[in-house]
Order: structure tokens, then C-alpha cells, then sequence
């Protein structure tokens, strides 16, 4: 499958709601420039993996390094690898849940292993979007497929398609932190 180019897909950046965790005075594209340069230095040590990764998979690593910023800020926010209250686990937050994703984890917190298990279950949510929404552009189809990583694929109903995720922002705002990467982090 072929996706859409990262800098091609049109976003609004992060809510307010997401920019005041890192008490920000902006919002938007800025705001989420802002918190993914935050989390640069805590990423170089994930560089080698998230290029793996995104090679194996054939996708963008800025997109990877952009999910892992905004699920785990880039491993800051976990308790021994685990996050949102025991519900997910990892940089990339997979969600354990048996209410939710209903996934077993895969490998440590931060290895290369659970990398291509939260990066499997993208590529699987965006070929769901894919299907569901046929007309849609190659770049909606990969929002859409971004905000299903975080909300499912039956909660993305149209091309407003953050409306149910969390923040009201989460693809926008990962559009505009893998913009960021994109621009200002070499992958090999």
C-alpha cells in the first residue's frame, strides 16, 4: 500500500485542550511544532528503531516518531512502560484493554518489537479506513487511519474525522508533530 506524503495532508495542529498539558499559550500547528520539538532529545535514542520500523512497514518514520510523541512523550510520561492508568502499553501506547483494543503486548516498552506491533496495527486501521471510505484522498485516508489508532475504525465516520478522538485533535495534531519531524529529524 502506497500513503499519502506527511507534508501533503492538511492540518489544524493540537486543541488547546492538548496544548495546555505542556502549558502553552498557542494552539494549533504551532503548538504541536512546539511539543514535538520538546520531545526531540528523548527521541534520538529511539532513531534507529522508529527507521527500522517505518522500512519494514513502509511508513513515513516521521509519522512513528509523531504517534510516540503525542501517546507517550517519547517515553516521558510511562510508568514502567505502561500508561493511560495500565490501559497501554509502550512508546506507542497499545492499547491492552480488553474494552478497547484488546492487545497483548509485544516486546519491551521501547523496543524495535513493540515499535512494529503498534505500526501493524496502524497500517491495519488506515487499510480499514481505506476500505470503509473509498472515495476519500490517499491523505484522508491516512488521517482517517491515524485518528482509528486512537478512537477505532468505527468511531471515524466522516472526514471530520477527529470529532471522537481523544482531544477532540489527535490526528491533526499527529499530522502536524510528524510535519515537524519530517522537517527537522533525519531518519536514515
Amino acid at each position: 500500500m502506497s500513503y499519502a506524503d506527511i507534508n501533503d495532508v492538511q492540518t489544524t495542529g493540537a486543541s488547546q485542550k492538548t496544548a495546555r498539558q505542556d502549558k502553552l499559550d498557542v494552539s494549533g500547528v504551532n503548538a504541536s511544532h512546539t511539543m514535538a520539538e520538546t520531545d526531540s532529545g528523548r527521541m534520538k535514542k529511539y532513531k534507529t528503531k522508529i527507521s527500522s520500523v517505518g522500512k519494514k512497514y513502509e511508513i513515513d518514520p516521521a509519522l512513528i516518531a509523531a504517534i510516540i510523541s503525542r501517546e507517550s512523550r517519547a517515553g516521558n510520561v510511562l510508568k514502567d512502560g505502561w500508561g493511560d492508568n495500565g490501559n497501554a502499553w509502550g512508546l506507542m501506547q497499545v492499547d491492552v484493554n480488553p474494552r478497547g483494543g484488546g492487545h497483548t503486548a509485544r516486546g519491551e516498552w521501547d523496543s524495535e518489537e513493540h515499535l512494529s506491533q503498534a505500526t501493524e496495527i496502524l497500517v491495519d486501521f488506515i487499510g480499514k479506513i481505506t476500505k470503509k471510505f473509498p472515495d476519500w484522498s490517499k491523505e484522508m485516508k491516512l488521517k482517517g487511519g491515524i485518528a482509528a489508532y486512537n478512537t477505532g475504525d468505527g468511531r471515524v465516520s466522516s472526514e471530520d474525522v477527529d470529532v471522537r478522538t481523544t482531544g477532540g485533535d489527535y490526528s491533526n495534531d499527529v499530522v502536524a508533530r510528524a510535519q515537524w519531524y519530517k522537517s527537522n529529524f533525519s531518519f536514515e
